[in-house]
């Protein structure tokens, strides 16, 4: 509950407190003079509310006639304040509302080189999320009012609209927008909105996403910077799991690393392991000969020994034992021919399978 709404509640208790304190201090007051409970009663509910049909008895004393102008008042303000109360009550919320909106509209013209987000699915939750951890400055962009009320929730800078639409995308600053990515399920809207957007700015960076590998093209045609293809990328990081396991572990460790295989395959780069078998050429040498014998293809990243322990950034000194996995990093067409070379007798393993 927001401060304003507390407040305003708590103003209505307090009223709703004294009137009812009003009426039984009242009522008290009359039967202590003599009167009956319901007569008591009776000429509380005409005094406060102003009914005026006469005294049920007689005000023959100064003060009992004091003691009802103190009814009249208390009963008067406590009724207007409890009134008050509910007035604040409903009014209070659209005020809350209509001051959130003009400091959200103020905080959105003092934005630049920032980034926009269109569309707050599960993948522009992700993508906010490690940019809350980066401390980017960002806004996004979701025309659904419970998306953005749960990104409101987590204390984003949000705005109602329509990404494709032209009015909505300059609201959020498109004209002074570093990146712009665009991660609705729709690739046809994503297509129509990376094209308005090249057209409001042709320096701003714009980062697609893409359901199909056909819209890729499509995507880059229309001013998209970078294309991602999400169900490629799961494919991929299966595939690894499946022929790399032990490479996948290894950066699983670190929330950093969890994707670099990913990153790497883009620039023809991948991690892969080589496994020494008991007639390997590998056998009994030292980290530092097998970087010396690959001329420069590969670095070795780690080795993990055969009881499972790994050992990161291994040492030139470090001499392979049979059943040792070995995992390097290097261009993907170098790895295969390094391994053909390194073959003795034809039981060197490679990603699982003998090289011969």
């Amino acid at each position: 509950m927001r401060p304003l709404e507390q407040s305003s509640f708590q103003r209505v208790f307090t009223g709703v407190l004294f009137f009812s304190t009003t009426i039984v201090v009242a009522v008290v007051g009359y039967i202590l003079a003599g009167w009956t409970p319901l007569d008591a009663i009776y000429m509380v509910v005409i005094t406060i509310f102003g009914v005026g049909y006469g005294e049920v008895n007689p005000l023959n004393t100064a003060g009992l006639r004091i003691f009802t102008i103190l009814v009249i008042i208390a009963g008067a303000l406590s009724v207007a304040y409890t009134v008050a109360g509910f007035v604040q009550v409903v009014t209070e919320g659209e005020i809350s509302r209509a001051l959130h909106i003009r400091q959200m509209t103020q905080e959105i013209q003092k934005l630049s080189n920032h980034v926009i987000v269109c569309g707050y699915g599960r993948m522009g939750q992700m993508l906010t999320r490690k940019l809350t951890e980066d401390q980017q400055k960002f806004i996004i962009l979701d025309r659904d009012p419970d998306r953005i009320s749960a990104a409101q929730e987590k204390g984003h800078l949000v705005y109602v609209g329509n990404a494709t639409d032209e009015a909505h995308l300059l609201a959020v600053g498109i004209d002074r927008a570093r990146v712009l990515a665009t991660v609705l399920p729709d690739d046809a809207a994503n297509v129509f909105i990376s094209l308005t957007v090249r057209e409001l700015n042709s320096k701003v960076m714009v980062v697609a996403r893409g359901t199909l590998p056909t819209s890729a093209k499509k995507l880059r045609l229309a001013g998209a910077d970078h294309v991602i293809l999400p169900t490629a990328i799961g494919a991929l990081r299966m595939a690894h799991l499946i022929s790399h396991p032990n490479a996948v572990n290894f950066l699983a460790q670190d929330d950093g690393r969890a994707n670099l295989n990913e990153l790497l395959a883009e620039i023809d780069i991948q991690m892969n392991e080589l496994t020494v078998s008991p007639d390997s050429a590998l056998l009994k040498r030292t980290i530092g000969d097998v970087e010396s014998h690959s001329q420069g293809t590969f670095i070795v990243v780690a080795l993990k020994r055969a009881n499972g322990t790994v050992v990161v950034h291994p040492g030139n000194q470090e001499v392979l034992q049979e059943n040792d996995s070995v995992m390097i990093m290097g261009h993907q067409g170098d790895m295969p021919n390094f391994a053909q070379r390194s073959a003795m007798k034809s039981q060197l393993r490679y990603r699982g399978a003998k090289v011969r």
